[in-house]
Parts: C-alpha cells; sequence; structure tokens
C-alpha cells in the first residue's frame, strides 16, 4: 500500500511539474506599444483575449504614467517607460491603432524597439493604423499587410504588398488588420500566432 503511494505521489508531481513547465514555456511576454488616443477596443478586445490565453502584457509608452482611449472608455496604467525596455525581454508586440501608433513613430527609440521585432521574426500583431509604426520601421518591404484604409497608399509607398482583407498574416509571424470590424479574425489569427 506504502509503495502505491509513494508511485502515485512521484506520478502525480510529474505531471503538474511537466504541465507547469509547459504553460511557462506557452506563455509569452508581450510588449503594447500604446499611448493617448488609442482606439479603445483595438486594446482592450486583444488584451483580454491574450490574457485568458495565459500571456503576459506590458504597456509601453514615451514614459510612465496613465493613458486615455480615442473614445474616453478605457484608461490605462504604463508600466515601462521605452527607456527602461529592451526587446529581448519580450516574445511578441502588440501595436493597437487609433492615433496613437502616429503619435509613437515620432520616437527614435520607439521605431528602433518595434524594428527589432520586425528584424528578429518574433510575433508582431498590428491593427488598423497599428502598422504606422511598421513603416517608420522600415521593416514592411515586400510583406503581406493590411491597415486602415487612410494608410493604404502609406503602406504600398513603404514596399509592403497591400490586401484589402479583414486580417492578413504575413510569414507566420506578422498578423495585420483593417478596423474594429474585424476583431474576431484579429484575435483569432494573432492567438494562432503566439502559439
Amino acid at each position: 500500500m506504502f509503495k502505491r503511494i509513494v508511485y502515485g505521489y512521484f506520478i502525480y508531481r510529474t505531471l503538474v511539474h511537466k504541465s507547469i513547465k509547459e504553460l511557462l514555456r506557452m506563455s509569452k511576454k508581450i510588449a503594447v506599444l500604446v499611448t493617448d488616443l488609442f482606439e479603445d477596443v483595438e486594446y482592450t478586445d486583444p488584451a483580454k483575449a491574450f490574457e485568458e490565453e495565459g500571456h503576459t502584457l506590458t504597456k509601453i509608452d514615451v514614459k510612465t504614467g496613465e493613458v486615455t482611449g480615442k473614445q474616453g472608455e478605457t484608461t490605462l496604467t504604463i508600466d515601462k517607460a521605452i527607456a527602461d525596455v529592451k526587446p529581448e525581454d519580450f516574445d511578441a508586440l502588440f501595436l493597437p491603432g487609433g492615433f496613437s501608433p502616429d503619435i509613437l513613430r515620432a520616437d527614435d527609440q520607439v521605431v528602433a524597439f518595434t524594428k527589432s521585432f520586425m528584424d528578429e521574426g518574433k510575433p508582431v500583431m498590428a491593427i488598423c493604423h497599428g502598422p504606422q509604426l511598421l513603416i517608420n520601421a522600415e521593416t514592411l518591404k515586400g510583406r503581406d499587410v493590411t491597415g486602415f484604409k487612410s494608410i493604404a497608399i502609406d503602406l504600398k509607398n513603404a514596399g509592403a504588398n497591400f490586401h484589402d482583407k479583414e486580417v492578413v498574416v504575413c510569414g507566420n509571424q506578422l498578423v495585420t488588420s483593417r478596423t474594429p470590424d474585424d476583431m474576431e479574425a484579429f484575435v483569432r489569427e494573432s492567438v494562432n500566432v503566439l502559439k
């Protein structure tokens, strides 16, 4: 009887230890570049889905503090300033849309941070105006992308192959979508790329 209990304990411990290791391997640290006037739902919906999958998000801006969404429905506390983070500390990059990407791309550190993820082949998820940061990072030449229609010409001029589709996945690395109307497809494909 004692041998069975000991054997059962070791089996249980092995399974639990293996499950924890698998969860840690599967969960990703996601950097989120976001500032004031982000499109609320383009942050909240993907963030919720990523967290439900066990991923952790770190909100990054030029400086710490609070930022407010374009619709005024969401206020976020910035976790880290761009000067205090390194791309190698993260597994993936998430770029919500709104006016946030246009504001952030004026900062050289933010653009260099973005470029690192693309150069390293790490997952990058950008919705609506999010690809504006990728334009400034000069990482879209020959890549298949989509985005909000007002930046379609900018994407083409950056050398991207623009597709007017709800979601485009390029190289099992880059996920882009056009608008909040494409959210379901964006979240689905982003979660897939993170696996």
